[in-house]
Order: C-alpha cells, then sequence, then structure tokens
C-alpha cells in the first residue's frame, strides 16, 4: 500500500475561506446591530404611533420620538456593556470552580471527561490518551470542562465596550427610521408610511440576519417584520384609547 502524506500546514485558499466565509466571526457583530436596531426601530414606533393616534400633532410626535431615540439608545448600550460583564463573571466563576473540582475531587472530574468522550464514540486505547492527554495539563482539563460539560465559551472584557457602542449607534439608527415620514408628512399619512417604511426595514433586517448566518431569508425577514409591526401597533392601540380630544 502507498504511503500517504496528510497535509496538517492549510492552503491560503483554505484560510482565505475561513475567515472571508464562515459566518461565525461576524456573529457577535451581526447580533449586536440586530439588537440595537430592531429593538430601536420597534419600541420608538410604538411610542411615536401612540403619540400620533392620541394628539395629532406632528410636533409632539417628534419630541416623544426623538426622546425616546436618545433614551433607548443609552439604554440598550448599557443594557448590552453590563449583560457582556455579567456574561464574562459567569464564565469567570465557573472556571474557579472547576479548578477547584479538579484539586479536590480529581477521580470524578477525569470520569467526567471520559463520560464525554465515550459518548462521542472513542473508546479502548484511543479513549485512555484523550483522558490521559487532557487530564495531564489542569489548564486543558478546565478549558475541556468549560467547553464541553458547560457549554461556555470564554468573553473577552473588551468586547463589552464594543457591544455597548455597536449596540448604541445600531438602536440610534433604527429609531430615526419611524421617525422620518413625520418630517415631511401630516400625521395621519405620516403614520401609514411610518409603519411600512419601518416594516420595511425588518424585513431587511432579517434577512440579513438570516444570509449572515443560517435560516431563510424570506421567512426570517417576514417574522422580523410581523413581530415587530404588530409589537409597535399596541402603542397605537393605546393611543387610540386615550386620545385627547381636539380643542374647537
Amino acid at each position: 500500500m502507498p504511503h500517504i502524506d496528510y497535509v496538517l500546514d492549510p492552503h491560503p485558499d483554505d484560510l482565505s475561506h475561513h475567515t472571508q466565509a464562515d459566518p461565525h466571526r461576524r456573529a457577535s457583530f451581526i447580533s449586536d446591530i440586530i439588537l440595537g436596531g430592531q429593538d430601536g426601530l420597534v419600541n420608538v414606533l410604538g411610542v411615536i404611533l401612540g403619540v400620533a393616534a392620541a394628539t395629532q400633532d406632528t410636533r409632539i410626535v417628534l419630541v416623544a420620538g426623538l426622546a425616546a431615540t436618545f433614551a433607548e439608545s443609552v439604554s440598550m448600550a448599557a443594557v448590552a456593556y453590563t449583560s457582556t460583564l455579567a456574561d464574562a463573571d459567569f464564565y469567570e466563576s465557573e472556571r474557579e470552580r472547576e479548578y477547584r473540582h479538579i484539586q479536590d475531587v480529581p477521580r470524578l472530574e477525569k470520569k467526567e471527561i471520559r463520560d464525554i468522550y465515550a459518548e462521542k464514540g472513542f473508546k479502548g486505547e484511543l479513549l485512555d490518551k484523550i483522558v490521559e492527554t487532557i487530564t495531564a495539563n489542569k489548564d486543558v482539563w478546565v478549558a475541556v470542562m468549560m467547553a464541553e460539560e458547560h457549554q461556555l465559551t470564554p468573553i473577552d472584557r473588551r468586547q463589552a465596550l464594543r457591544s455597548a457602542v455597536i449596540v448604541g449607534i445600531a438602536a440610534v439608527v433604527g429609531s430615526l427610521v419611524p421617525l422620518m415620514p413625520f418630517l415631511a408628512l401630516p400625521v395621519s399619512f405620516g403614520i401609514l408610511v411610518s409603519i411600512l417604511v419601518s416594516a420595511l426595514v425588518l424585513f431587511v433586517f432579517g434577512v440579513f440576519k438570516a444570509r449572515a448566518t443560517v435560516g431563510n431569508p424570506g421567512k426570517s425577514g417576514l417574522e422580523l417584520a410581523l413581530i415587530g409591526t404588530l409589537s409597535a401597533l399596541v402603542g397605537y392601540a393605546v393611543g387610540l384609547i386615550f386620545k385627547v380630544p381636539v380643542s374647537p
């Protein structure tokens, strides 16, 4: 049988495909944009629809929309920042706990490694070698337990500020979308245009998300547009209920 050499060094084209085509590198960035943009758009749309239905006053609609825009963007950015730090803190606490378990009950932790890889189909001498190799280094041992047992990945704390900035900017941009029609149109017509434009933007968000990650673009777009629009229409219904009577 001829000897076959397996090339371990990746070809440059393979590296290019991995870094440019794979979606997982962009997942966090895309998630932050969609989180900020969608929430900002839907929340502000709900606010201005409610105010528009209640007052029919363009100036009040714009003031309420702008106030909601900047309050929403700051709030979303703060949530993104603190939630990312909270995830990082949780990872560190679980990581320290695993180090203590390895120190206090190494046989139990070694059995967990064996069970994990036995479930993957490894057995016999190969399974013994895998367990021996992983448990020979505490850092590797803990890293495997974090990934395989807890399904957790390390989080860079610097990512918190990055996420906050992206979410905040996306929230501002998304919030301005439903406001734009009221700058040039009367309130009654602006309501309809704002709903249609917002639904279109939400649809584009859904298509973009599906194309950048996984899923059916059309289905994703329709779902996002429908859910967002229906959520915002709740604000419109509230405005109708508490409609301000027109002064004679």
